[in-house]
């Protein structure tokens, strides 16, 4: 028990200090928000919006998505090791998280995920997940979208000086005082879609609409 203890204790102290990296991290950078009034103001008036976002792309933008902690937001994140340090940094940032993925727990994460954005209007989803392919969007936030009603808002983030890791989404990591943009798509307002192709169009629409911001 006193183990057990020991090592919540430990990845609590872990999590908060990566937090706190972060968050003083990122404060160097110049950063530029670009177009996020429309969705707000559909979301502010009641709508629902699903913040969508390549693997690649999402460091950059977490001091700024604090400032939705207000809307009591949802993420889902993976149950591997890497995810748990992720979810550590998001729930200090003030987002909930619904564990799971493709690979495992993804069914129950996305019941959990619809179930929460359905009662608070706002979450963010990472559409390649958490091991790829890059540029392939998964078939997760089409579903997200359709079962709670919400528009799909895709961002990007870009930075005039980053380095990008040798991994399978080559993640950015803006350099110090670089200059930062996180720009906000328009919305995408999903139908229901009559038959299984219908679904697969628009999983390959978002796939290309997205595909263009994407650092190859």
């Amino acid at each position: 028990m006193k183990m057990k203890f020991n090592k919540i204790f430990h990845y609590k102290l872990l999590h908060l200090a990566l937090y706190h990296i972060i968050r003083i991290y990122s404060l160097t950078f110049r950063l530029k928000v670009i177009d996020e009034a429309k969705w707000l103001q559909y979301f502010l008036n009641g709508g629902h919006v699903l913040l969508c976002a390549w693997h690649q792309q999402f460091f950059a933008a977490i001091r700024y998505f604090k400032k939705y902690q207000i809307y009591s937001p949802t993420l889902m994140i993976s149950r591997s090791r890497d995810g748990d340090l992720i979810a550590g940094v998001a729930q200090l940032t003030g987002w909930n998280t619904a564990r799971g993925s493709s690979s495992k727990g993804g069914k129950d994460a996305l019941k959990e995920m619809i179930t929460r954005l359905k009662k608070t209007g706002l979450a963010a989803h990472i559409v390649d997940g958490p091991r790829g392919p890059i540029g392939i969007v998964k078939p997760g936030a089409i579903r997200l979208g359709l079962d709670s009603n919400a528009a799909l808002v895709p961002f990007y983030v870009t930075s005039d000086r980053a380095w990008y890791a040798k991994s399978w989404d080559k993640f950015l990591i803006p350099k110090p005082f670089a200059k930062v943009t996180i720009r906000f798509d328009s919305m995408i307002r999903l139908s229901k879609p009559d038959t299984e192709e219908a679904f697969e169009q628009m999983r390959l629409q978002l796939e290309k609409t997205m595909g263009g911001e994407l650092i190859r």
